[in-house]
Order: C-alpha cells, then structure tokens, then sequence
C-alpha cells in the first residue's frame, strides 16, 4: 500500500444504489490467483454491451467509457455501495482500476473493512451531500474534488464543504500506507527476537535421554 492524505481528482458519479459485489466484479473473474488485473473487469455487465452485434464492447451511455471521467480518481455511488458477497476482489478491481477513494452514504460493512485494508478512502456523507457532488460531476466535464484525509473533509472549487467520520486506526493505516502484513512488520526486530529466543530455548539445547 501507499500512503495516501490529499485526493484532488475529477469524479466518476455512479447514480446508482445497492450496487452489490457481483456488479463491482462478476463472479465469472474471480479464478485469478493475482490479486492485479481484476481492473479491466470492473462492472463488467454495465461497461460492456452484452448482445447483439457488437457484444463485448464498451457500452457508450455507461459513465466509466464517457472521455470526459477517464482516469477519475474517485466513484461516487449511492448508498449500500459493496453490498452482497464478502468477495475483496471487489475491492482489488476498484483499485486496480484506478480508484482510490469513494464517496457514498452508505457501505455494506464487509466491503468497507476490505477496501479500507486495500487503501481505499471511503467516504461516507450526507444523501443531500452526495447527490450535490453527483450532479456537480456529471454536469460539469471538469469538476474537481478534494479529499484531505488528515482534515477529515471534502470539498470542491464551487464552495462545497462537509465534513466525514473514519476510525482513528484505519486513518493511521491509510496515511502511512500500513496494510495487515505492513502493521505486522512494524514489530519485525522483536518478531526476529522472539524467534532467536525461542530456538535457543527449545531447540538448539541437548533433549534428555530417554529409556
């Protein structure tokens, strides 16, 4: 993971709600055994036409294929985004995309721990205050957000401001880029002790001979 604080980043607003983890990554691609590539199947189903003649390619009226939200940064959605299935792919197609923040009212709680694990800022706000920035993104091909981490606040050139609640442990990880193994070596140097005391101690001395 890399630390992150400051997003500035045009938006890609997704004005839908209860998009589930099939949607974010249908289940038909998660036989991978990486953990990359997962991005270019990113909403499969609505990105791609899925009859007819041009079948498989990308459908022109879905935002994610619209120029003007190429290489957003951040997703606004509705709320219960990353609901259904524990599956972290979702998360790991998300970032793989390019994504590395989303602003929604609500998350499933599974997919909220997954993408927070994977360094994601997830942005929960206001219905009000999302929809703002919803309609503000798709209005306006060159609308900017601001997501400042430490602060705790979005904002944007047009003088929209709120503020959002995350836990204090998972604001340390993502500003220092800490993932689950990252916290873990952390404490590597007293790992390595322990493990030299305990060789020491339970194999490296002569065993009892026994009758």
């Amino acid at each position: 993971m890399h630390p992150i604080n400051i997003l500035h980043s045009h938006a890609a607003p997704l004005d839908r709600p209860n998009v589930d983890t099939d949607q974010i990554i249908p289940k038909q691609f998660l036989k991978r055994i990486e953990r990359t590539g997962y991005g270019d199947f990113l909403f499969y189903d609505w990105r791609r036409i899925q009859e007819g003649p041009d079948a498989g390619q990308p459908h022109p009226d879905f935002v994610l294929n619209k120029h003007h939200h190429k290489d957003a940064k951040i997703l606004i959605a509705g709320k219960n985004f990353g609901c259904g299935s524990s599956r972290e792919h979702a998360a790991w197609a998300l970032t793989d995309f390019g994504f590395l923040a989303v602003i929604a009212p609500s998350f499933a709680d599974i997919f909220f721990s997954n993408a927070g694990k994977n360094g994601m800022i997830l942005v929960r706000l206001s219905e009000s205050d999302v929809q703002t920035l919803m309609e503000r993104s798709e209005k306006n091909p060159v609308h900017k957000i601001k997501i400042n981490l430490e602060a705790q606040t979005v904002t944007d050139d047009e003088g929209f401001s709120a503020h959002f609640d995350i836990d204090p442990f998972r604001k340390y990880c993502l500003l220092n880029g800490l993932d689950d193994i990252g916290l873990t070596l952390r404490h590597e140097s007293k790992l390595d002790a322990f493990e030299g005391k305990h060789d020491a101690e339970f194999w490296l001395q002569p065993r009892p001979v026994t009758a």
